[in-house]
């Protein structure tokens, strides 16, 4: 078992791999602060996203969503896609690749 470190992403959001294999990879990224932004940008790689706690507003392609805990939801390979924080918590992120920019 590798221990992976925490790596800050944006004010208030940090990353974390929890587990990796060529072909998947599971992250944890923490939202501190309400307001927190996870950057609109995209990726070849085919995502699935629980929202383990908190409250976010997502931005997938043209459609906007709010998700709360226990909801999921894929984002297919390069639809650009973003979140701002509306109550502070942790989203899993699955990837298929795994994000090897992430190690």
């Amino acid at each position: 078992m590798t221990d992976y470190p925490i790596i800050p992403t944006g004010e208030g959001v940090t990353r974390q791999v929890l587990a990796d294999h060529e072909n998947l990879m599971v992250v944890a990224f923490r939202f501190e602060r309400e307001g927190a932004v996870g950057a609109m940008h995209h990726h070849p790689h085919v995502q699935s996203t629980y929202v383990e706690s908190g409250r976010f507003r997502f931005t997938l392609g043209e459609e906007e969503r709010e998700v709360g805990p226990s909801d999921s939801f894929v984002i297919p390979s390069d639809l650009p896609h973003g979140c701002v924080c509306i109550e502070p918590g942790t989203l899993i992120d699955c990837f298929t690749p795994r994000r090897d920019d992430f190690l």
